[in-house]
């Protein structure tokens, strides 16, 4: 069994931390900051043994030289300029073994939010390090990529198991909500997770991870493909809009601008 640490950072970053039960190796995902991994680490009495990074945002990579300093550990990610603290670059389709081959990532491409994105998914235990490209109700910006990409990458993440459980890297639930209801606004499940989204937050607990079932009844970005979804960015838009990858691109720019 995989248990994963949630760590929060900055105002709205989450950084993870996970480790098989019963080993003290522990993995970094996207250590944007390093105190609080390190207080993680002594909290759970657990050694680094590994980093894994989505992408070359500041925010998910500027702890990972001070992490490494005194330790010689593995550094995994997306082949890129961007990241030069990376020794074991991954691309699509890759298999990533670590603790002796007990936990394994399938790696995906999903570019988009940068180009060179990427993503971890765990076929056993069905988890997913998604970094910024999906987030609880809402999706990244595209600073890099276009919405055919980015709607593609989505699509990618859409069709992985029901039942994953999807970590992202920041706390903007409550926003994407508030965005997601003008697009559905009769969406009963949206309804009840905003109220849910909300008393969590009262409470200062996080929103996520979310369950992907979750991201596909009431994420809109997933939801490309529903009428209502469909009817709403087309009036946005001004003019019918229908493949998928023109909802999106409507949705994102509605977002953006929200």
């Amino acid at each position: 069994m995989i248990n994963v640490i949630i760590v929060p950072a900055f105002q709205d970053n989450y950084l993870w931390l996970f480790h098989r039960q019963g080993s003290d190796a522990a993995y970094a995902v996207d250590p944007g900051e390093a105190a609080p991994i390190e207080q993680a680490l002594r909290k759970h009495r657990l050694q680094l043994a590994g980093i894994l990074i989505t992408h070359h945002h500041a925010d998910h990579i500027g702890g990972v030289n001070a992490l490494l300093q005194q330790r010689d550990i593995p550094v995994y990610g997306p082949l890129s300029s961007k990241i030069p603290a990376v020794s074991r670059p991954l691309a699509d389709g890759d298999l990533l073994t670590l603790d002796g081959g007990e936990i394994s990532f399938r790696v995906l491409a999903v570019p988009g939010h940068t180009l060179e994105h990427i993503a971890y998914f765990n076929p056993d235990e069905h988890l997913l390090f998604c970094g910024d490209t999906l987030f609880a109700a809402g999706c990244g910006r595209m600073f890099e990529g276009n919405p055919v990409q980015m709607q593609n990458s989505l699509q990618k993440l859409a069709d992985l198991p029901a039942d994953t459980t999807v970590y992202c890297a920041h706390e903007y639930t409550l926003a994407n909500l508030k965005f997601a209801l003008q697009v559905e606004q009769n969406n009963p499940a949206l309804l009840a997770r905003q109220q849910e989204a909300q008393r969590l937050r009262a409470a200062n607990q996080p929103t996520v991870p979310s369950r992907l079932s979750l991201e596909l009844a009431t994420n809109p970005f997933l939801r490309v493909t529903q009428r209502a979804v469909i009817e709403a960015a087309s009036a946005y838009n001004g003019r019918p809009v229908d493949s998928p990858a023109e909802v999106f691109a409507a949705l994102r720019r509605w977002k953006d601008n929200f």
